[in-house]
């Protein structure tokens, strides 16, 4: 049984005119792998009990909403950018990249999007809102929030089959303790973000004078 999310009370819309898509992204602060956006559309009077952000949400709520959202929503869609792109064009454009593609994808569009986070690169012919916390408020960047982060689980958990000593399939990426000590004795892989400072601090080395 799925219980309510006590206290949660998303808006459904920002405006009443234009059809609006939310916007969001999972991965910009990983030491590994991409950064994933998705773009939704919801339908007016969209509402489900347990719709939050996705950082609120138990992992199996997680894909129970994926499945709802992607079956009722007007529109949705989600971009990789990978890895190499990040360290080309470094971790803001690319997740500027990402969220272009999701937008680019949909197959309505959108009047206006809403963007979670305090910046945007503006997008060609759409106007847009950024809402720090957006995902908490608005109904559509909640929905996104879950897209994209499931969607980069479910690739994480793809790259630990072939790398399990980094432990992605619990840390997706991000630089925890596990994580660190598992660069220390493996170092790097082509998913690691060079353009990240994630190599350990090397210790002193303590020259013997003879």
């Amino acid at each position: 049984m799925i219980e309510r999310n006590k206290g949660v009370k998303l808006l459904p819309h920002f405006q009443e005119i234009l059809p609006e898509a939310g916007v969001d992204e999972a991965g910009r602060g990983c030491y590994a792998g991409p950064v994933v956006a998705a773009a939704v559309i919801l339908p007016r009077g969209f509402y489900h009990p347990l719709l939050n952000d996705s950082k609120q949400l138990l992992p199996a709520h997680r894909y129970v909403l994926r499945t709802i959202i992607e079956k009722e929503a007007l529109a949705c869609s989600y971009a990789i950018i990978p890895v190499e792109d990040i360290d080309r064009v470094n971790i803001l454009q690319a997740t500027y990249l990402a969220m272009h593609e999701a937008v680019r994808q949909l197959k309505t569009q959108p009047g206006i999007l809403l963007i979670d986070g305090n910046r945007f690169k503006p997008y060609k012919g759409i106007c847009h809102q950024c809402f720090i916390g957006g995902d908490g408020r608005y109904a559509s960047i909640a929905a996104a929030s879950i897209l994209a982060k499931t969607y980069r689980d479910d690739y994480m958990k793809m790259l630990h089959e072939k790398y399990p000593y980094y432990g992605w399939d619990k840390n997706k990426g991000y630089g925890t303790a596990t994580h660190r000590k598992a660069i220390e004795e493996n170092g790097l892989c082509e998913h690691h973000r060079k353009s990240f400072n994630i190599w350990p601090k090397q210790h002193d080395l303590k020259l013997e004078i003879i």
